[in-house]
């Protein structure tokens, strides 16, 4: 498995290695014990399976706030995603930034966004499934959002805004600046 830090702090992509021959393929796709040493801290409670029948439909930007403040360990088994994290710390050097990171049933990578991020993808193929584990619980009370197209975020989504497919509850997320604070960066 290889684990590969990225220009934000705490973010991470792995990288599962695949073992095949002519049966097919094995992959040991987490290992607890491999993702604490590259600084992972998880204990996932809930795995989501999601499927996504139309490219350019964009879930997020999604996050839990405490006491429900969820990582997320993001995989694409099925078709190919952008996924985007953006550090919504309150006094982090890297606040209002993002990562994405195009993961797919062929690159096979996944993208660890601990709390403290705010989470969302958008599908670049037909018939997209998205595997992801989370460290907490659905928490309705605490379920918040930030908009996919703050134009502060800059997000290049790579599929134009005409065609983009979003849930009614994403069409109403406030952007970053009108959202309630949630988490504060500890250095």
């Amino acid at each position: 498995m290889n684990i590969e830090t990225l220009s934000i702090s705490g973010l991470l992509l792995v990288t599962p290695k695949k073992h095949g021959d002519q049966r097919g393929f094995f992959s040991e796709t987490f290992r607890a014990d491999v993702f604490a040493a590259a600084g992972g801290d998880a204990n996932f409670v809930q795995d989501n399976h999601v499927l996504s029948t139309q490219r350019g439909v964009v879930r997020g930007l999604h996050f839990q706030t405490p006491p429900h403040a969820q990582g997320k360990l993001v995989r694409c088994t099925r078709g190919a995603i952008l996924d985007v994290a953006v550090d919504i710390r309150v006094g982090s050097p890297t606040y209002g930034q993002h990562v994405a990171a195009e993961l797919s049933a062929e690159n096979w990578r996944q993208l660890w966004v601990p709390p403290g991020f705010a989470h969302g993808y958008v599908t670049l193929e037909d018939n997209c499934e998205v595997i992801y584990k989370v460290t907490d619980y659905y928490a309705p009370d605490c379920d918040r959002g930030i908009a996919w197209d703050d134009p502060a975020l800059a997000i290049d989504w790579r599929i134009p805004a005409s065609d983009i497919i979003l849930s009614d509850k994403d069409k109403k997320q406030p952007r970053l600046q009108d959202a309630a604070a949630a988490f504060h960066f500890a250095s």
